[in-house]
């Protein structure tokens, strides 16, 4: 049985997303689709044809029903963190800057990694995935926070023991990881830490 209560909308990066996000999608699919199947009825009942100037506003009406859908599919698809491995990374995360849950695509290649923490210039994910290929994903996303100006090294771990080892020896070496590192607050973003803004930039390249 869950242990943890389950939200109606949870921010993307946090525990329990994907379970969360694939109703919302879900109810604003069928939202989008009611809306000009609602109208192209009542017009056909109304007018007893269909060729009418609604059916073509009806049919250009149904294109963001037919996005929303394949964003629903591409969602449907991801397999939910399980409970037990957050519970146990949450227990060692401490202070660390933390996000989970989250499916990591490139044109290449794409996986599902479970956690990422962040210090410093220090970024390391746990990745439960038995297909993913951690050397490249971890090259990829570090090449890209790096453009973005976090000089990082990204890591990437598929057995859970190590990685709640090396989130114990980040959560004790915390201060040494980000002594010296400057950082100007982001414009657009004043309010986020850069621990925060590495972790932003991660997301923006997650479904």
């Amino acid at each position: 049985m869950s242990t943890i209560k389950k939200k109606s909308s949870v921010p993307k990066g946090d525990f329990g997303y994907f379970a969360a996000e694939k109703k919302r999608r879900a109810a604003i699919t069928a939202l989008l689709f009611v809306l000009p199947l609602g109208v192209f009825f009542a017009a056909w009942l109304y007018l007893k044809t269909r060729m009418t100037i609604w059916t073509v506003g009806c049919v250009v009406g149904c294109l963001p029903a037919c996005r929303s859908m394949v964003n629903l599919i591409m969602i449907l698809m991801r397999k939910p963190m399980d409970e037990k491995i957050y519970l146990e990374i949450k227990r060692h995360s401490g202070d660390l800057v933390m996000s989970y849950e989250m499916y990591m695509t490139f044109y290449e290649n794409s996986a599902s990694i479970d956690a990422f923490a962040i210090c410093g210039n220090e970024v390391v994910g746990f990745s439960s995935d038995p297909k993913i290929n951690t050397e490249f994903m971890a090259a990829e996303a570090q090449k890209i926070i790096r453009k973005n100006g976090y000089k990082v090294n990204v890591k990437i771990l598929k057995d859970l023991r190590p990685y709640l080892e090396r989130l114990d020896s980040m959560n004790e070496h915390k201060a040494s990881l980000e002594e010296g590192i400057k950082f100007k607050p982001d414009e657009k973003y004043p309010q986020l830490s850069r621990n925060e803004m590495i972790k932003h930039t991660i997301l923006a390249i997650c479904l």
